[in-house]
């Protein structure tokens, strides 16, 4: 069976070169006879695997030395508690809910401390970013927080937040390495990679170095510790190492697509195909303010549910999968990451043309 276009917003599609060099080492790594999955993760072989992908990393981001770099588990929802349990110090954060990510890091958040909403877009179902240049931040917030792109909404901050010299913590799990960031207007960003990076089960977290300590609240597991996970370089336990060895492939991948500028390029390239045919459709129509659209994951509707419904049959029919928008909205979702080749997104466009034809 041919490959489908997979515009799952994740686990989502990963790059065909990557998975094929993935099987062809599959049951021998390296001469070692053995596969990622069964090698020691104490051993120097898989030192060398992590170690590289680490380095690779650093490099695609050009993150700066004092930033450690975490290879963790639980996914991005693990660290809905970590961050609070190792950051809040006053017990206090301010948190701008731009969707149900930022809404699900609050509600944890809230075990811990007092967390304050500074800013919202719930009123209008999530489909704008709120002005965030002139916030009211608490004096004595431990943190700010954002999800900087919505992978259930579509939406991205194209500004990061006035936070008033307070810390900013933020989930890239749906944008990172789409783009070029400066990692140092962050205190701690972290992203789970099964959107735009590697297979679910990894999450890494990118952390100045100061506010990794032993200062942490009372009663967080040792697990939870970014110390512990720091000091042992991301080795405590048996790290998600087949997870690892796959990113540093995608790693390796993105340098040799030519880095994150020539990524930048090719999702504009991508995004403007898709968003271009939705404003001059009859049928179909984008669903967030031009300015806050996100090039990762490109929410639509016709307006009538049957028609939805009608849509993804067919395009699932078609060869394109994983277009029904999340439960908790309905319509439809593209989610075109760095793997999504263009050829992807034209196809699609062409698609959506002839159902508009068919269905007027």
């Amino acid at each position: 069976m041919a490959r489908v276009y997979n515009f799952s917003a994740g686990p989502a599609v990963l790059p065909e070169d990557v998975l094929k060099e993935a099987a062809a080492e599959m049951l021998d790594y390296k001469g070692c006879g053995m596969s990622v999955m069964e090698m020691s993760h104490r051993s120097p072989m898989f030192a060398q695997i992590i170690e590289e992908a680490e380095a690779d990393l650093r490099e695609l981001m050009n993150i700066p030395d004092n930033y450690k770099v975490l290879f963790l588990q639980g996914g991005a929802s693990q660290q809905f508690s970590a961050i609070p349990m190792n950051l809040m110090k006053n017990k206090v954060a301010d948190f701008i809910i731009t969707g149900q990510w930022a809404k699900k890091a609050y509600q944890e958040a809230s075990r811990y401390g007092k967390t304050n909403i500074i800013a919202s877009s719930e009123d209008k179902t999530f489909s704008y970013i709120p002005d965030c240049s002139d916030l009211e931040v608490s004096e004595d917030a431990d943190y700010v927080y954002i999800c900087e792109n919505n992978t259930i909404y579509g939406t991205k901050y194209k500004t990061l937040p006035n936070t008033k010299g307070k810390l900013l913590v933020a989930d890239l799990s749906s944008c990172i390495l789409s783009e070029p960031v400066n990692v140092s207007d962050y205190d701690v960003l972290y992203f789970g990679v099964q959107k735009n990076v590697g297979p679910a089960g990894v999450v890494v977290s990118i952390i100045r170095e100061d506010l990794i300590t032993d200062d942490v609240l009372e009663g967080t597991p040792t697990m939870l510790k970014w110390k512990t996970q720091a000091d042992a370089k991301s080795l405590y336990n048996t790290p998600p190492c087949y997870g690892i060895y796959i990113c540093g492939k995608v790693f390796k991948w993105l340098k040799a697509q030519g880095g994150l500028e020539a990524m930048k390029e090719k999702n504009e390239e991508k995004a403007k195909i898709l968003y271009d045919f939705l404003d001059q459709s009859e049928m179909f129509k984008g669903t967030v303010v031009k300015e806050d659209r996100s090039m990762m994951n490109v929410p639509f509707i016709t307006g009538n549910d049957d028609l939805d419904a009608k849509f993804v049959k067919e395009s699932k029919a078609a060869g394109f999968e994983n277009l029904k928008g999340h439960r908790t909205v309905g319509g439809m979702r593209a989610s075109i990451y760095n793997a999504m080749p263009k050829e992807g997104v034209v196809k699609l466009v062409e698609f959506m043309k002839k159902f508009e034809a068919d269905n007027k």
